[in-house]
């Protein structure tokens, strides 16, 4: 049977997935609001309509009797994947009435507070309380500082932002407000330990995991929230983190009753804590799910494409995969920027030689000016494999080192990024 497939999403992350649908003999629609998408250029059928507008696409997806939909990589496509599929009555591994579990951080703390599971503590801050810091502070009283504020229904970090101390805390929740379209703000306690992405596939309401990645961030300025910098795989501290972590997602999806598709969680762990949950999403983490591939020589393009057609193969590709041996290291290091004009990309394209380097990804062309959200979500970022993790700390460093690109005035715009330190001592 010749399926027609429906993929949401034309951003470059989706190339791979749309040339390997077509490879199996499958008729490829693609459909989001970019009209320039990179994955356009490699569908049968390409068009262009909002994400949001779940009502239109379900209609086209009848029009093209489309019999499969396919997204990940964000929570938005996720959520409107869902929906989309349940008003064209295609098969999901989700209903909407699971979305809020995976998508509202709200649902998703005080799940994981009914289960007994650990995450940070948190208050709701109503936006009307934004003016009235005393009301604020109440609200509080019984977390410990630092604070992260966030909106419970925005992805890709926007407005979070972090609270040192109570003089902060008014200041941060108003921003906050300034992101969200619900009525609340969720105030919740830092994590400064260790932080890890993990990513799993339910098969049959089984968790089994795919990779566990160190996840490392740098505080590029005093008052900035620390950035995603390098994702390494596999984690240099899988065997401390692997058991409790896959046992805590298999409780939730217990309590969700998720029995098929993509999990992922951000956590983190402590030495004699434990791990804390961050955040946890019914899809894969985008800009990083190749490194599966590099390092293990798992496919989550193949795997995905399985889960709508070809379920039996997933028990194959998972009785291959071992996460505590890989083929290789690699990581995946990304380069932030100042809001400028770039003048000078010399160096970004010198560094995309690197023989460590499987694949360069520089955002913008030089001229451009960088902004805070769209469809560059970095200046610049580099796919690395070495045979070692002492290897690719040594590549990754040079990077940190080298990188630069400036604007027209010689200012440099990319920030520093640093290697956290890996020194353990069991409490």
């Amino acid at each position: 049977m010749n399926h027609r497939l429906l993929i949401l999403g034309t951003l470059g992350e989706f190339v791979q997935l749309v040339q390997k649908a077509k490879q199996r003999g499958y008729y490829t629609i693609v459909c989001d609001g970019y009209s320039e998408g990179e994955a356009r250029a490699y569908a049968d059928a390409s068009y262009v309509l909002p994400v949001t507008d779940t009502d239109a696409i379900a209609e086209l997806c009848k029009k093209e009797r489309v019999d499969g939909i396919i997204t990940s990589f964000s929570d938005l496509l996720m959520e409107c994947m869902v929906k989309i599929a349940a008003k064209a009555d295609l098969p999901c591994y989700l209903k909407p009435e699971q979305i809020p579990w995976y998508r509202d951080k709200s649902v998703c703390r005080q799940t994981l507070s009914k289960l007994g599971l650990p995450t940070p503590g948190y208050v709701k801050i109503p936006v009307s309380l934004s003016c009235e810091p005393d009301k604020i502070k109440q609200l509080v009283h019984s977390l410990s500082y630092p604070l992260i504020s966030k909106p419970m229904d925005k992805y890709g970090s926007r407005g979070i932002y972090i609270i040192h101390d109570e003089s902060e805390l008014a200041e941060q929740v108003i921003r906050t407000a300034e992101f969200t379209d619900l009525g609340e703000v969720l105030v919740e306690e830092y994590n400064d330990g260790f932080e890890f992405n993990m990513m799993t596939w339910v098969a049959d309401g089984e968790v089994n995991v795919i990779s566990i990645a160190d996840r490392e961030k740098t505080q590029p300025e005093a008052d900035m929230l620390p950035i995603s910098t390098r994702n390494v795989y596999p984690s240099r501290l899988l065997s401390y983190v692997y058991e409790p972590a896959r046992n805590l997602l298999q409780s939730y999806i217990a309590h969700t009753g998720q029995m098929d598709g993509p999990l992922s969680m951000q956590f983190f762990w402590k030495p004699g804590k434990g791990i804390q949950v961050c955040e946890i999403a019914a899809r894969f983490f985008g800009y990083e799910h190749e490194l599966t591939d590099m390092v293990y020589g798992f496919n989550i393009e193949e795997l995905l494409l399985a889960g709508v057609y070809q379920k039996e193969k997933i028990s194959e590709m998972f009785a291959g995969h071992d996460v505590f041996h890989p083929l290789h290291h690699g990581a995946v290091v990304y380069f932030h920027g100042k809001l400028r004009k770039i003048a000078d990309q010399t160096k970004a394209y010198e560094l995309a030689g690197n023989e460590a380097v499987v694949k360069p990804w520089i955002f913008y062309k030089t001229g451009e000016t960088v902004v805070e959200y769209g469809p560059n979500p970095y200046l610049a970022l580099y796919y690395m494999e070495t045979e070692s993790r002492e290897k690719l700390d040594e590549v990754t460093g040079y990077f940190f080192d080298k990188m630069s690109m400036t604007d027209p005035d010689g200012q440099e715009i990319a920030y520093r990024n640093q290697i956290p330190d890996y020194f353990i001592t069991e409490e």
